[in-house]
C-alpha cells in the first residue's frame, strides 16, 4: 500500500530533520565555545545531511501523488491536505503526527539556522577587528562576539 510506504518514507526524513536540528547545535556548541578548528567538519556534515534531505523529495513526491490518488485528492496536495482527505481516522492519526512533527522540526531547524548564522557572523567580525587591529591593542570579545573588555588584551601575541 502507498500509505505505509509514504509513513515509512516520511519518518525517515524526520530522522534526518532530527539529526540536522543536532548537527546545528553542534556546529553552534563549536562556534559559541571557540572551537572553531572543527567547524569546516560540522558544516559539511550539516550539508550532507541536506544532501539526503534533498535526494528523497523526488520518491517522497512520487509516492504522496500515488497516495493522493488512492485518496481521491488531486495530485498537488499538501500533507495538511492529505490528513483531512484520509480514509480512516488511523491513517488520519498517522499522517497528522508526521506533519505536526515535521512542521516543529522545520521551524526549530530555522531557529537554529538563524542563530548559528549570527554567531558565525561575529566570529567572522571579531577576526576581522582582530587582523585590523594589528599593533593596536584590541579587546576582548564573548563568544557572542560582543566586546567584554576594552584595551589591553590581545587575541594573538604579536610581540614574539
Amino acid at each position: 500500500m502507498a500509505a505505509t510506504d509514504l509513513s515509512m518514507h516520511l519518518l525517515r526524513q524526520r530522522e534526518l530533520l532530527e539529526l540536522m536540528l543536532f548537527k546545528l547545535e553542534e556546529l553552534e556548541l563549536l562556534v559559541t565555545t571557540g572551537r572553531t578548528r572543527w567547524v569546516p567538519q560540522a558544516t559539511t556534515e550539516v550539508e550532507r545531511v541536506a544532501k539526503a534531505l534533498g535526494s528523497g523529495a523526488i520518491l517522497r513526491d512520487t509516492i504522496f501523488v500515488d497516495v493522493a490518488t488512492e485518496w481521491g485528492a488531486p495530485e498537488a496536495t499538501t500533507l495538511r491536505e492529505l490528513v483531512e482527505v484520509a480514509p480512516t481516522e488511523a491513517w488520519r492519526e498517522v499522517m497528522g503526527s508526521h506533519h505536526a512533527v515535521m512542521t516543529g522540526l522545520a521551524d526549530e531547524i530555522a531557529q537554529k539556522r538563524d542563530i548559528v548564522n549570527q554567531h558565525l557572523r561575529a566570529a567572522l567580525r571579531v577576526t576581522q577587528e582582530t587582523i585590523a587591529g594589528f599593533g593596536e591593542p584590541t579587546g576582548e570579545y564573548a563568544a557572542s562576539g560582543s566586546l567584554i573588555a576594552g584595551r589591553g588584551s590581545r587575541l594573538l601575541d604579536v610581540q614574539v
